[in-house]
């Protein structure tokens, strides 16, 4: 089933031609609670490697002037940092690829100097001044502060099947390739975010972590996830659940396949699968996003012979960022990427044409964004 654990695929896997045209992150999103006054707030931190065999003592970037004119493709790693909310911010600190050490072969541990990422544990800081903003735009980022220390651990995961395989992986056919490790993890520890300390708990952390890997991004780029989740029918919260839908307009090799979704529902134990990959389940996606003023939108129906799942989710623009990656090539055609992790809203859970569950969503990590 596809809540199995599978550290190979959450390894680095940047090997041949991916190895100079291609990028390799791990993502974290949680949830952490003020020391001194208990308000919440939410977190995301990512460990993004592109283009390790270009790479020299300082970092590579590519949306650099000097760099573009010579067609020099990035080469780094970063370190991205920050939170979502009314005062949200990402923050990216980059260092040059030999400034790195990174495990090549066996589970995730990649240092450089006062950051760490294995999969128990990932620490570290970003500092990014008003100036370093103004005087480096090609740091794509805000500036700000935020220091985290942090254990994992990561108790469900999304295993996609063998679209993400070793077969697949070692010929590069996808490319974008998607495994969550543990889209449900609890973390445990501290983040210090522009001076103000949050305690994180593994009890209501609302924890995430995933990663993608591959050559290019998807357009358009579709994430919901959440695991706070509270059950209509039987009027408590969902202790040992979690949904994940992701995707896009996947290519393998030079064929776009149109607006394809996976997705899955871990609900108290029970397996809801939609994997356009396992053709024999007749999995049928239909799904909108959008934005008004003020919100992003999502509406996603997924179908197979005996299930069926209808997801409504949004989120406030104030509470969330437009996110910033350069692909491998060195273009940044992804421009209004909507990022958050308080999105809300509702998933129907059907199953052989009848309700199973209506449920209640919170603190949903979010994406939207089509090319531009």
């Amino acid at each position: 089933m596809f809540q199995k654990q599978d550290k190979k695929r959450n390894a680095y896997q940047l090997y041949r031609g991916q190895a100079r045209k291609g990028y390799d992150w791990w993502w974290h999103s949680f949830t952490g609670y003020n020391e001194k006054t208990g308000k919440e707030k939410s977190f995301f931190v990512e460990f993004f490697v592109c283009n390790p065999k270009l790479g020299k003592d300082e970092p590579i970037l590519g949306q650099l002037a000097a760099n573009r004119e010579k067609g020099r493709r990035p080469s780094y790693l970063m370190v991205k940092a920050g939170a979502w909310g009314e005062d949200a911010a990402q923050l990216h600190r980059f260092f040059g690829v030999n400034e790195v050490s990174i495990r090549k072969n066996g589970p995730i541990k990649i240092k450089a100097k006062d950051c760490f990422l294995s999969e128990s544990i990932i620490r570290g800081k970003v500092n990014i001044s008003d100036t370093d903003v103004k005087e480096h735009p090609e740091w794509m980022c805000d500036s700000g502060s935020m220091e985290f220390n942090l254990k994992i651990n990561k108790q469900i995961a999304y295993n996609v099947g063998y679209g993400a395989g070793s077969l697949f992986r070692y010929l590069q056919l996808f490319e974008m390739f998607w495994h969550a490790e543990g889209m449900k993890s609890a973390y445990d520890g501290y983040v210090i975010f522009n001076g103000e300390k949050y305690i994180v708990t593994p009890e209501k952390c609302y924890g995430y972590a995933d990663k993608n890997w591959g050559k290019d991004f998807t357009s358009p780029w579709v994430w919901l996830s959440s695991n706070d989740l509270y059950s209509k029918r039987y009027q408590r919260r969902l202790n040992n659940s979690v949904f994940d839908i992701g995707g896009g307009r996947p290519k393998v090799g030079p064929v776009a396949l149109q607006r394809k979704l996976l997705s899955a529902f871990w609900y108290e134990g029970i397996p809801f699968e939609f994997n356009f990959s396992k053709f024999w389940t007749g999995t049928k996606t239909r799904f909108e996003c959008g934005e008004t003023d003020t919100q992003i939108i999502w509406h996603v129906e997924q179908s197979t012979f005996k299930a069926k799942m209808v997801t409504d989710i949004t989120c406030e623009k104030k509470d969330m960022l437009l996110v910033n990656y350069e692909a491998p090539n060195g273009m940044k055609k992804h421009n209004r990427l909507w990022n958050g992790g308080n999105g809300k809203g509702v998933v129907r859970l059907y199953y052989k044409g009848k309700l199973v569950d209506k449920i209640l969503v919170g603190h949903t990590g979010c994406e939207y964004g089509e090319y531009c």
